[in-house]
């Protein structure tokens, strides 16, 4: 039997908590792309990293005694710094996903080699909500669910503030209520 996705809508206004068809653990991916917003909060972290790097580089090919490489290696490192910085967020837009459903929560996420995590809800030891300084100016969260697995933990990035704070609540929710059976 296929398992059937939900895309959330694009103004936000689905109830949290999205439960997702049974048989989620037999599932192709998780289906809930991070916020939107998360694409701003990836470029201006880019950002941050790649127009200090590209001013440091000018900044010592213009010394009077500076090396006769640096500025070929200024003219090689300005549109990869650029193309980096702009063209990773969306990337990451397009492959990274979350889902939480009645068994399990799962995410998707990489770069290079991509990784589908899934943590029965068994498994949940500790659920945790970061925001930096970033984030918070982008009204985002991270939400990271810890297990004993030796693979660390599942973080999914980019989500808002206030669907971050009723997934921990709702996931707790259902935790207890999982540990309060006896299972």
């Amino acid at each position: 039997m296929p398992h059937q996705m939900r895309q959330s809508p694009r103004d936000g206004s689905e109830a949290f908590p999205d439960a997702a068809a049974p048989g989620l653990l037999s599932a192709p991916g998780p289906g809930r792309r991070p916020d939107r917003r998360a694409v701003h909060w990836w470029l201006t972290q880019n950002l941050l990293v790649v127009v200090p790097v590209l001013v440091g580089v000018a900044a010592l090919a213009l010394m009077p005694d500076a090396p006769s490489w640096l500025w070929p290696a200024f003219a090689v490192l300005c549109p990869l710094g650029v193309g980096y910085a702009l063209l990773t967020p969306w990337y990451r837009y397009r492959v990274h996903r979350w889902e939480a459903s009645t068994e399990a929560v799962c995410a998707t996420s990489g770069r290079f080699t991509r990784e589908w995590r899934v943590v029965p809800f068994t498994r949940i030891q500790t659920l945790d909500t970061k925001r930096g300084p970033l984030m918070q100016l982008f009204g985002l969260s991270a939400v990271t669910v810890t297990t004993a697995s030796a693979a660390g933990p599942v973080t999914i990035e980019g989500l808002d503030k206030d669907l971050a704070s009723a997934l921990v609540r709702d996931l707790t929710e259902r935790v207890r209520a999982l540990h309060e059976d006896g299972t």
